[in-house]
């Protein structure tokens, strides 16, 4: 099973509905969340006032309307029992002579947690403060359901029994758009999971500025991000729905739905708690000198299904499958190394440079930013000495790569053959030639290095090292332009 390995399947419905007939809903609701727990999800989320629906407007003054939502999630509850998914579902509670705007957190029959919005619109064509309070007017951390006191508040973090890895939080719509969003304080107590239960209307350009808002939250927070909004079947009294759903890590996209269906529909994905959590202990600015609410920690059961991912990983995962991508990052690659390159050129004063051609990547993408640093600074490229020092391994095939490198560029050719000095330093420390081991392959190497800061000194030059330079990089060159490919200038 894959929860050892932090792995958890997290999944978004838009659900079908029909405005403030909970009865349908409930079990439109009811049938999604069987759905997904044989696709093995193990937390799904349903959008916004999923129970009753989001553009009820004052229908929400309806004492009915309220007291049918609870009765629908004790459905819910009685229909669930037996499933080991965890659901989140929106609807609007009553507490303290206010009506709050919330997500249930449900399992097995139970109630888990209730988390109330924060954030209430109240501008253009929204009129949320019309009808719901604001977290922050909540005057207590619990509220009865169904003879039971239950967590109510937005400082309440979902975490798995057995890995505390997999943890979770949750934000409401308008709160995702907030300077201060919710789901900061979420990430920054330990959540690497959040859920957004939304109603986001469509207008031009939204979905796009949508979509990068969900992308640099879940980046910012190193974090995954769930998101699921209402669908076409709300209210267009004044405003349109599109039901857009859509599942982010770290500023990837891992799974979007198509909007504007009227039926239902369920994404999911695999989330990498144990990859989030690396990227944030290697980011080490990432906690920072802030001020963070005591969460609450509500223990929860992930139960282990997952036998295999329904995720792909890339084979090059730093290497993007569009051409036109890779380019653009080949030559900011190119640019940023070039750059650096003409920079110490300039510090230094010193118009030479000495650089060892082997016919292999590393040396070659080595000239090659040698090359572009002395266009950048109009010097002739007859200042790059360029060495061919063929050993014992040398191919007739990469000696003559080498060659032809160097001569397309016009910059100076040297050959100097290491094979006799090799040979008399096995003799001097009584080394076998026919032994293959690393002292006679870090021979070689050794005598090369020498070769180059002698003719450095002796040329008043900067040798140019090729043994540090990223295989992201070299691998990027490779796919751009093909082995030994040169195109000179």
């Amino acid at each position: 099973m894959l929860k050892e390995h932090g792995f958890v399947r997290c999944g978004a419905v838009v659900p079908k509905l029909k405005v403030a007939d909970i009865d349908f809903n409930v079990c439109e609701i009811i049938e999604q969340i069987k759905q997904a727990e044989s696709k093995k999800v193990q937390i799904v989320c349903f959008p916004e006032l999923s129970i009753t629906g989001y553009s009820c407007g004052d229908l929400f003054y309806q004492e009915i309307l309220i007291k049918k939502a609870i009765e629908g999630l004790q459905n819910i509850l009685k229909e669930t029992k037996n499933l080991n998914i965890i659901s989140i579902l929106g609807m609007p509670i009553k507490s303290e002579n206010q009506l709050f705007n919330t997500a249930v957190v449900i399992q097995k029959g139970e109630i888990l947690g209730v988390v109330p919005k924060t954030f209430i619109p109240n501008y253009a064509e929204f009129y949320e403060k019309r009808w719901f309070a604001s977290s922050k007017n909540a005057k207590k951390n619990e509220i009865a359901l169904f003879g039971k006191n239950v967590p109510f508040g937005t400082d309440i973090l979902f975490k798995d029994k057995e890995n505390e890895d997999i943890s979770f939080g949750i934000e409401i719509c308008e709160d995702l758009w907030a300077v201060e969003s919710p789901s900061n304080k979420i990430a920054l107590n330990g959540g690497t999971i959040i859920f957004n239960l939304s109603a986001s209307n469509e207008v031009i350009g939204k979905n796009e500025y949508r979509k990068d808002l969900i992308r640099t939250q879940s980046a910012k927070t190193i974090s995954s991000y769930v998101y699921s909004s209402s669908g076409v079947n709300e209210s267009t009294t004044d405003e349109v729905f599109s039901g857009s759903s859509m599942i982010y890590e770290n500023g990837k996209c891992l799974a979007e739905n198509e909007r504007f269906d009227f039926g239902s529909n369920l994404i999911y994905s695999d989330i990498d708690t144990k990859r989030i959590m690396n990227d944030r202990i290697r980011n080490i600015s990432y906690m920072g000198d802030i001020d963070v609410l005591d969460f609450r920690k509500i223990d929860v059961e992930i139960i282990d299904c997952i036998e295999s991912l329904e995720r792909e990983y890339e084979e090059y995962p730093f290497v993007p499958s569009d051409k036109k991508k890779i380019n653009e990052i080949c030559n900011e690659i190119l640019n940023i190394q070039s750059y650096g390159l003409a920079k110490r050129l300039l510090h230094t004063k010193i118009n030479k440079v000495v650089i060892g051609i082997s016919g292999g990547l590393d040396s070659t993408l080595a000239f090659l930013v040698a090359t572009r640093a002395y266009k950048i600074l109009d010097i002739s490229n007859k200042n790059i000495i360029a060495i061919t020092m063929p050993g014992f391994g040398t191919s007739m095939r990469t000696y003559e790569n080498a060659k032809n490198l160097i001569k397309s560029y016009n910059a100076t050719l040297r050959e100097i053959d290491i094979t006799k000095t090799c040979l008399r330093h096995f003799e001097d420390i009584g080394q076998d030639k026919n032994d293959h081991d690393t002292t006679y392959e870090n021979a070689q190497a050794r005598e090369r290095t020498q070769i180059l800061m002698d003719v450095a000194n002796k040329e008043n030059a900067i040798v140019i090292g090729t043994g540090d330079l990223s295989e992201l990089a070299l691998r990027m060159v490779y796919i751009q332009w093909g082995p030994y490919e040169y195109v000179p200038g």
